[in-house]
């Protein structure tokens, strides 16, 4: 099959937009006498004007050739091997031209198990999940290669799948979070036999690997446009087999979806990753259950344990016990208290205020009651109580004295899954300190350095 080539004139990419390691790459496979081209998400962002994020590379060097090439990379992966090109502290991946496999041939099962076989570029495009992913640009002649039309879902503003959309989401389920994310991203609509079938099978999105799918969660819930993108997957029915629970909880918002709190919640997130928030798990499960959480805190004799729900679905223990602790502190920012205090010596204090600050105004929280208590937090309990009352039966404690009561029965339960409130004493928010770091592989004496709000954030 003959591709579609775009002249330079015909397009707009520049080797001046391309980062230059992955030029360096390029040119160097070049000159050994191998093909080589700029492929995927940068060449589509590139054609519609956006600055990608990272740089993909496909090639016809096999790996070892690439490996023998690059004393700075290595291989990786087994399922799909490929080269890793290190420039400090980043890397280029680049990946020899793959056909679709052979081995479910017969087997009347089109899941992708293996898909580790070479074959040409032409192979390579029509192996590829969307239209618009399948753009090569050649360094070379500076041309842009369209083997199967996406050129035009460009132009159209679509997201398409390359072939039967009904065969090429069985083959791997985690296209159909791909499809969403890309469409949010990039303002885009599905185009409606791939929506159709997405909706069609979306059950099958429980035989891809739990991680996998974990994974993808987070990469389309961690963008500027995760509002977005929840919308649609709920609009298309996929967050009813990843997690149900959620799904019962947003139908209950029977008006505007958009306006829904935890659909508002998403967009204060996604508001803030545009600034430059770090896509950290614990932020995007926060802002995902923040309003589920605070609803369930009102029922009475609720058992439902949220975090085990959620390493149920492969959710990492670090992650959601980190999630619980900036959630049971929404709620003592909100309303401060002597136990604001006591927090603001955690080393997720400062994560915690900033998710606060980010998502209280959809419950029309003031803010600025948690900053005037920040200014002056001796001070804060005797002018609120001047402020607020007149009382003579209640003596004032002039900020000075503590009334003490005692605890009788039972502690009072974390909203975020029935177990004890860790800020309620020192002891037990201690022993969430111990278990979150030993979960995560460090000393209490690490984790405090690296979880000190001064400190730069952890990444995904």
């Amino acid at each position: 099959m003959e591709p579609r080539i775009l002249e330079r004139a015909q397009h707009p990419i520049s080797r001046n937009d391309i980062d230059p390691n992955v030029v360096k790459v390029l040119y160097r496979l070049i000159n050994a006498g191998h093909v080589a081209y700029l492929v995927g998400g940068g060449v589509r962002d590139l054609m519609v004007g956006r600055r990608p994020k990272d740089f993909d590379v496909a090639t016809s060097a096999h790996p070892q050739q690439v490996r023998d090439l690059f004393r700075n990379s290595r291989l990786i992966g087994r399922r799909f091997r490929l080269v890793h090109v290190f420039f400090g502290p980043r890397n280029i991946e680049v990946a020899t031209f793959r056909r679709r496999s052979e081995e479910t041939e017969g087997s009347g099962d089109p899941l992708i198990r293996l898909d580790n076989t070479f074959g040409t570029p032409e192979e390579d495009a029509f192996r590829r999940d969307f239209t618009v992913n399948a753009l090569f640009y050649d360094p070379a002649t500076f041309h842009v290669i369209d083997y199967t039309g996406g050129v035009e879902d460009l132009r159209a503003r679509l997201i398409r799948t390359i072939g039967e959309p009904e065969l090429r989401m069985r083959e791997d389920p985690v296209r159909m979070m791909r499809a969403v994310r890309f469409a949010a991203k990039l303002g885009f609509e599905i185009e409606p036999a791939t929506r159709a079938a997405i909706e069609r099978h979306r059950e099958d999105l429980l035989k891809a690997a739990m991680p996998r799918l974990v994974e993808e969660t987070f990469r389309t819930l961690g963008q500027p446009a995760t509002a977005q993108a929840l919308l649609l997957m709920q609009e298309i029915g996929l967050i009813e087999p990843l997690l149900p629970f959620l799904a019962d909880h947003l139908k209950k918002h029977l008006g505007d979806p958009a306006e829904a709190p935890t659909a508002l919640n998403m967009k204060a997130l996604g508001q803030a990753l545009e600034n430059g928030l770090a896509p950290d798990h614990e932020i995007v499960l926060a802002a995902i259950f923040l309003d589920f959480v605070r609803a369930r805190a009102h029922q009475e004799s609720d058992e439902f344990d949220l975090l085990a729900e959620l390493r149920g679905h492969g959710f990492a223990r670090g992650d959601t016990e980190r999630m619980r602790l900036i959630l049971d502190a929404f709620e003592h920012l909100a309303a401060p208290s002597r136990r604001t205090r006591r927090l603001m010596r955690r080393p997720y204090f400062g994560e915690a205020r900033r998710f606060f600050e980010m998502t209280a105004p959809a419950y029309g929280i003031d803010t600025g009651v948690l900053q005037r208590f920040l200014a002056d937090p001796e001070n804060f309990f005797v002018r609120r109580q001047a402020a607020a009352t007149t009382n003579e039966s209640e003596p004032p404690d002039g900020g000075q004295r503590r009334r003490r009561r005692r605890r009788r029965g039972r502690r009072p339960r974390s909203a975020a899954n029935g177990v004890l409130v860790s800020i309620a004493d020192g002891a037990s928010d201690t022993d969430s300190d111990q278990v979150q770091n030993r979960d995560n592989g460090l000393s209490s004496a690490a984790a405090e350095g690296q979880l000190d709000e001064t400190a730069a954030p952890r990444r995904v």
